[in-house]
């Protein structure tokens, strides 16, 4: 995601995704809590009921490794700098529940920890890295790869697209935040974090696609194993 100093934000014309204390309203941020928390709270539901206590370490070190991917920021534009989001390669490998609880205990840990994001933005950040990115990047990985028997890079396609998609609707979402707070007009904060995250989108396809490949050359019934979590 996009990073910024929140101190030289006069204009959003270097887009954050971790949006800061103070840039979302209150009625925003609250709306951001509830939907976090249900969709959460939904998470850890059906997480009981899929996935056994075998999987939990799984998805510790999932976390763990976005977490520190996300520590390397490359530089993307006009002094604008991206890190690897993840919420579609969690959503990959561990499916779109258990991949939402990992990356909100990212979000929250980096919230916490190293005030990368507002706390009072805590739900909202929640909401567009955790919720929105992994069920984007889950739905678009499920569509591509219904055609991987047509060739084995399909699979690496469905891998890109899920990333790129996630992160540009998260990013769609965040700038959705910040106009209803009055933050930024849409007309102004949509397409400067379209824009920015569509070349982020590229960086974090291409990790996910090298993440996958690694995969599927050690453990492919980590892929296989998790394309039907959704359905009941």
């Amino acid at each position: 995601m996009a990073m910024i100093d929140p101190a030289s934000l006069e204009s959003i014309e270097a887009p954050a995704m971790h949006i800061p204390d103070g840039f979302v309203s209150g009625p925003v941020a609250g709306v951001g809590f509830v939907l976090a928390g249900v969709a959460i709270g939904f998470a850890v539901w059906r997480t009981n009921r899929t996935i056994g206590e075998r999987f939990v370490p799984f998805m510790g070190v999932m976390a763990a490794f976005i977490f520190a991917a996300q520590m390397m920021n490359f530089p993307v534009a006009g002094g604008t700098s991206g890190h690897m989001v993840g919420g579609a390669l969690a959503a990959i490998l561990l499916g779109p529940w258990a991949a939402m609880i990992a990356m909100t205990a990212v979000v929250g840990v980096q919230a916490l920890v190293f005030q990368d994001g507002g706390l009072a933005a805590l739900g909202a950040n929640v909401f567009n890295m955790s919720v929105v990115a992994c069920l984007v990047g889950y739905v678009v990985y499920t569509a591509f790869i219904r055609f991987s028997h047509i060739a084995p890079w399909v699979r690496y396609v469905a891998a890109f697209a899920a990333a790129w998609f996630a992160v540009e609707l998260a990013a769609i979402a965040c700038s959705i935040e910040l106009a209803l707070s009055d933050t930024s007009p849409l007309t102004v904060a949509l397409p400067a974090m379209v824009g920015v995250h569509a070349a982020i989108g590229v960086g974090e396809g291409l990790i996910t696609v090298a993440a996958v490949a690694f995969v599927t050359a050690t453990r492919p019934d980590l892929l296989v194993a998790q394309v039907p979590v959704m359905e009941d």
